[in-house]
């Protein structure tokens, strides 16, 4: 007998808890005393394997200071196509890498260089070094 693997939406919407939560800085501790769970709660939460009731994305979402829609969008439907509500939702990729440190922490650095000429010679840069084929270890 196998494991059950998490709800697509589930997953969606945990990283989306996880996202906007390290766009703040908040840790999963904080969130869950805020909440009146405990930090294992909230990874569960985040990962997908335990569900999030109505009741209690409210309460995330009022803690993380964002509506609930918030954590639907770009989520995958019932037949796997991407639920938006609003035009401007992001594609799950961009959600993808805003919910890891790295995509986070670059972000955060891109968006304090105010000239936009280096913003574009850095997208220039990104966009060469992904066109490179990937070096092989000696």
């Amino acid at each position: 007998m196998s494991a059950k693997s998490p709800n697509p939406v589930d997953k969606h919407v945990g990283a989306r808890v996880r996202m906007r939560r390290m766009m703040i800085g908040m840790s999963q501790e904080r969130l869950g005393d805020s909440l009146g769970i405990t930090f294992q709660q909230v990874q569960k939460y985040e990962k997908g394997t335990n569900r999030v009731g109505a009741s209690r994305l409210q309460q995330i979402a009022k803690t993380l200071g964002v509506p609930v829609s918030f954590f639907f969008e770009g989520a995958p439907d019932l037949d796997g196509t991407d639920v938006s509500f609003n035009d401007a939702a992001s594609p799950p990729y961009v959600s993808e890498f805003l919910s890891t440190a790295e995509g986070l922490s670059l972000t955060r650095a891109f968006t304090r260089i105010r000239d936009a000429r280096v913003r574009r010679r850095i997208v220039e840069l990104v966009e060469t070094l992904a066109e490179m084929p990937a070096a092989t270890p000696n």
